[in-house]
């Protein structure tokens, strides 16, 4: 398992307030990059908690697994298997002064599916615990060029992914639509209660 270090160490007597203040110094991203990569070979079981009616009949009845699988100082992989599903994979990465979400799809032989890589960067600074990723250029353009034939890719460029880390709580994700509110999907893990591993994913061995 292959973590982080955090930049805290182990404060006691009058050193703690010198801690204390270099954890605030740190800033919200900061913060919740550590809390992501605390979870690093860790995996949790999830469970759909807001969708439409097609995304509970096709994610409501499978199980749902959450793994971070991979964590370096700058790249944290999050493959989200649905069922037998194993062809999507969350990629955190830290860019200079901010963060980005990518969402990384494979067929089972490994290749790129044609609508891959899309995502964002944060809106900055977000909280310790939440971060915003609006739909990014090369999103909104392979999105508008794939419309025609993934109906549900109407309205894609309004794509808002929200990430929540709360340490021992929950890891949420979802996805909303700026211009329709009403558009919401949403799975929550339990950090509570880790579960075993699941394989790679696909593409990712």
């Amino acid at each position: 398992m292959q973590r982080l270090l955090s930049i805290g160490v182990i404060c006691s007597g009058v050193a703690l307030a010198g801690c204390g203040a270099r954890d605030e110094a740190q800033g919200p991203l900061d913060t919740f990059w550590m809390a992501l990569s605390d979870l690093c070979g860790s995996a949790f079981e999830g469970t759909l908690t807001e969708g439409s009616e097609n995304a509970r009949a096709s994610f409501g009845v499978e199980t749902m697994v959450m793994h971070v699988r991979h964590c370096s100082e700058t790249r944290i992989d999050v493959p989200f298997h649905v069922g037998e599903n194993r062809s999507r994979t969350w990629v955190f990465t830290r860019e200079v002064g901010g963060l980005r979400l990518k969402h990384d799809h494979r067929h089972e032989d490994g290749t790129e599916d044609e609508i891959t890589q899309y995502g964002g960067d944060a809106i900055s600074p977000g909280t310790a615990t939440r971060q915003e990723f609006p739909a990014d250029a090369y999103s909104i353009e392979m999105f508008a060029a794939h419309v025609e034939g993934s109906p549900g890719l109407d309205g894609a460029e309004f794509n808002l992914w929200t990430v929540d880390v709360r340490p021992g709580e929950i890891f949420a994700y979802q996805l909303t639509r700026t211009n329709d509110p009403g558009t919401r999907f949403r799975v929550e893990f339990n950090l509570s209660a880790p579960v075993d591993a699941p394989p790679p994913a696909w593409g990712h061995e």
